[in-house]
């Protein structure tokens, strides 16, 4: 265990992510608001708060390992709490007035003490015999380490706050973290190193190497494998070989003379041997868990694992059996075969979902930390029938109340921190480094197994079996002979605005003598090949068809490559089939999805390889896009980084209620992930309820309403007291859609930096702009719109540049270049000017 506990004190980020490596952290009950319990923290309770036994529980089964209660509490929660959850906090002057029941009903106290008076804390040690004893200073002054040396040696553990750590070099105000982590250890080696173990996350042994001080403070400080070398010196794990290591945590052994450190290893593996680990390879899950990750990724045609990927039915039957036949199992070498074969099965389930066996741990690792248990009761499908008891009345079973409000969270910047304010601009976290190694396998198996591989992919994910992925034009006439004429005339109207607008966007060639003589061009050339993502699923979306198609073909695009999932039957909806023929696509690749992505980026034999890949999609689409785009092999561009949907409206005493309700609905059902904010102007109570009730009334009677229910208690209201204010909080958010349901709202528009798009005044809702006005809907998300433009008839051209000097002019320009060339002393360019001028002196 680490010799000192952190108390979080501070808000420095870079310092926590570093505490977190190196063991537990104790927080103080101020800094939680129910939602945001650190794993495995120690909390501890403002003692001026009422007392509150139900949320003390709340934070432990939230995975706090304990909670610190003041002295004055304990004799209330002792008994209800488990002891190996409670520590109690004491001033050091009354510790020895603590009585025996409250000792043995606590696993440990906390002791205020001013000094680090070694012999004071000795006695308290020795007073409290078995119990846990840890030290929280009350002084302002840091430890030295051999302050820490001394209470370790007296079983004693510090609880240092924040503000006396840092990660710069040890001062008289603060102490570096990992002078303080190490200042127990001693290593018995002459040359002073620790033999270190590293494992990775499910503790399976990865091989013993050796560390420093040094390489111990880098590795808290980077979050990486670095180990001392005893022949080469600091060895960052991975630095040529590119198997590096995330480090998850670091512990001293019991005898504080050697450390284990805990990884995340990627790469070919641990040893140099290209082997998982030194001490051969990995056996029991860890092994299965590569063995199924490989299938998943390349399973041969044919074999009996990939079937179960493949078949999700097969996989729940065989679940189910097996389950059952270990239920029946009675002798140990058949409980042991049939829960193998379970393990088995289970863990393919787990592996198609993207779930690891340390997933699985650390869920295990939470649920034990629960206080609150369930009754543990089967569910009534798996229980025997007994035998039938003599007929009783039924009782009425509850039901959630179907009348309950759909409404939105509500902050006021008026009476908010700037801290709070910063939190309210914030979306939901993206992680893309574990959705980007989730789609990889993906990926690889599209750019090495090509068609085959994309219709594997297509008959798992699509539920379609096809021959070709491929349709090229002239595409059959049945391909949109189901399509209802109004679709087909609006389809063609949208067509028409989106043209015309997009077809203004290009632009006029550029020419500008610079100085007489010197003539500098830009002009404008179309990127030769793109491919335009449109979703498919349980949605038709024929717009995005048009607003990635339109700009491409405006732009002159060679190929047109559009990518959608097909239907069940193998074909493309009749709508999305019209929208590529009015576009002009010279191709409909049928596949979705991260295989999507792949065709395009790398080609196969029958898909064409693009330059650029525009359009939106769910994070497997995002993430591949990602991915792509930083592979060499690929060469491959994209739009813009994608995230969920987002609206802000900006409404003032002039905006109808009704009119802002269905222009946060309108977003709001787009799924439950959905960014919705409605920033009100000076607006009374009155109205903004009269807003939220609309927002209630208008989603029960739309048909997704069940994705409202969860998207809109998620979304927000911000009240500010002014326009000058909403307008600022609109450019700090910088949303996807921006809607103003203002006084004079045109006038208002120049104030706008950060939008994708605006939506001006009450009458101009997003849905149009959505369809059918002329401007795009593929726009910047999660923030983007600070730095990405939406897309436009630009996106699919990149612009050339050309100079053209006469003999004069290069006569005037000549000298200028030929000194800013020597100047960077490089004489090839000087010379290649000076052989011109030399040249017509000579004329």
């Amino acid at each position: 265990m680490s010799p000192f506990l952190p108390l979080l004190d501070g808000e420095d980020d870079v310092l926590l992510a570093s505490l977190s490596r190196i063991g537990p952290v104790v927080a103080p009950s101020s800094r939680l608001d129910g939602t945001n319990v650190p794993l495995h923290s120690l909390i501890l309770v403002d003692h001026t708060t009422t007392l509150d036994v139900d949320e003390l529980i709340a934070w432990l089964d939230a995975g706090a390992d304990k909670v610190i209660i003041p002295l004055s509490w304990a004799s209330n929660v002792i008994g209800i709490i488990p002891s190996e959850r409670l520590l109690v906090l004491l001033d050091v002057n009354n510790f020895s007035a603590v009585s025996d029941r409250i000792t043995s009903g606590v696993s440990g106290v906390v002791v205020k003490a001013p000094t680090y008076e070694i012999d004071l804390i000795s006695s308290i040690s020795k007073f409290f015999g078995k119990t846990s004893v840890h030290v929280l200073p009350t002084n302002t002054a840091p430890p030295s380490p051999g302050n820490i040396r001394e209470l370790k040696g007296v079983s004693a553990t510090l609880v240092l706050p924040c503000s006396l750590l840092t990660l710069e070099a040890s001062s008289a105000s603060q102490i570096n973290i990992a002078d303080a982590f190490l200042a127990p250890l001693t290593s018995d080696r002459p040359d002073g190193l620790f033999p270190t173990v590293v494992c990775d996350e499910t503790g399976h042994s990865l091989g013993l190497v050796y560390s420093s001080t040094e390489s111990v403070k880098e590795s808290i400080l980077s979050g990486k494998g670095v180990y001392q070398s005893r022949k080469h010196g600091l060895w960052r794990k991975g630095e040529t070989s590119g198997a590096t290591q995330d480090v998850v945590g670091i512990r001293v052994d019991c005898d504080s003379d050697s450390l284990e450190f805990c990884v995340v290893q990627h790469g070919a593996g641990f040893c140099h041997l290209d082997r998982g680990s030194c001490f051969g390879e990995l056996k029991g899950l860890p092994a299965l868990e590569g063995v199924l990750a490989a299938r998943l990724a390349s399973a041969p045609e044919g074999s009996y694992t990939k079937r179960l990927f493949n078949d999700a039915s097969l996989l729940q039957s065989k679940i189910m059996e097996e389950a059952d036949e270990l239920c029946r199992a009675e002798t140990q070498d058949d409980v042991a075969f049939e829960a193998a074969d379970l393990v088995y099965f289970a863990l393919t389930k787990c592996v198609a979902a993207g779930v690891s066996v340390a997933d699985i741990e650390r869920s295990l690792d939470r649920k034990a930390l629960r206080v609150t248990r369930r009754p543990g009761n089967a569910k009534p499908q798996f229980v025997k029938p007994a035998p039938t008891p003599a007929p009783q009345a039924a009782k009425p079973t509850p039901t959630a109340d179907p009348d309950a409000l759909i409404r939105m969270r509500t902050s006021d910047l008026a009476t908010i921190s700037a801290k709070e304010r910063a939190a309210l601009l914030r979306r939901p976290v993206l992680r893309s480094d574990e959705m980007i190694a989730k789609v990889k396998p993906i990926v690889d198996a599209v750019r090495v197994g090509g068609d085959a591989a994309l219709i594997e992919l297509t008959a798992k994910f699509d539920r379609t079996q096809l021959d070709s992925v491929i349709l090229r034009p002239p595409f059959a006439p049945e391909a949109t002979a189901a399509l209802d004429p109004a679709v087909r005339a609006a389809i063609d109207a949208a067509y028409a605005n989106v043209k015309k607008f997009h077809a203004a966007q290009l632009d006029v060639p550029l020419a500008v003598e610079t100085m007489p003589g010197v003539v500098c061009r830009r002009f404008a050339r179309p990127i030769a090949r793109v491919g335009l993502y449109v979703p498919g699923g349980t949605a038709v979306l024929p717009s995005t068809a048009l607003h990635l198609g339109v700009p491409a073909q405006v732009a002159g695009c060679r190929e047109i490559v559009l990518a959608t999932p097909p239907r069940p039957d193998g074909s493309i909806s009749p709508e999305v089939m019209y929208a590529a023929q009015l576009v002009g696509a010279s191709a409909v690749l049928k596949a979705g999805g991260a295989q999507a992505v792949a065709a395009l980026a790398y080609g196969t034999a029958t898909v064409p390889k693009v330059d650029k890949i525009f359009g939106p999609g769910n994070q497997w689409v995002t993430a591949a896009k990602m991915l792509v785009q930083n592979d060499t092999d690929a060469l491959v561009s994209i739009d813009m980084p994608a995230g969920p949907s987002e609206v802000l409206v900006i409404a003032d005493h002039t905006a109808n209620p009704a009119f802002v309700a269905a222009d946060l609905l309108s977003q709001a059902e787009h799924g439950v992930d959905s960014q919705v904010v409605l920033v009100s102007v000076a607006l009374d109570d009155a109205t903004i309820d009269a807003i939220e009730a609309e927002v209630d009334k208008q989603a029960r009677a739309l048909s997704r309403v069940d994705i409202l229910r969860e998207s809109i208690p998620k979304s927000l209201i911000v009240k500010t007291a002014s326009v000058t204010e909403a307008i600022a909080f609109s450019n700090d958010y910088a949303p996807e859609h921006l809607i103003l349901h203002l006084e004079d709202a045109p006038s208002h528009v120049a104030a706008i930096d950060n939008a994708g798009s605006v939506f001006v005044g009450s009458y101009t809702p997003e849905s149009c702009g959505d369809y059918a006005s002329g401007t795009n809907h593929t726009l910047p998300t999660n923030g983007y719109a600070r730095q990405f433009s939406g897309v436009n008839t630009l996106s699919f051209q990149k612009h050339l540049t050309s100079q053209e000097i006469t003999p004069d002019g290069l006569k005037e320009l000549g000298p200028i270049v030929a000194t800013l060339a020597d100047c960077e002393g490089l004489s090839a360019h000087a010379n290649a000017v000076r052989i011109r001028l030399q040249a017509q002196g000579a004329q």
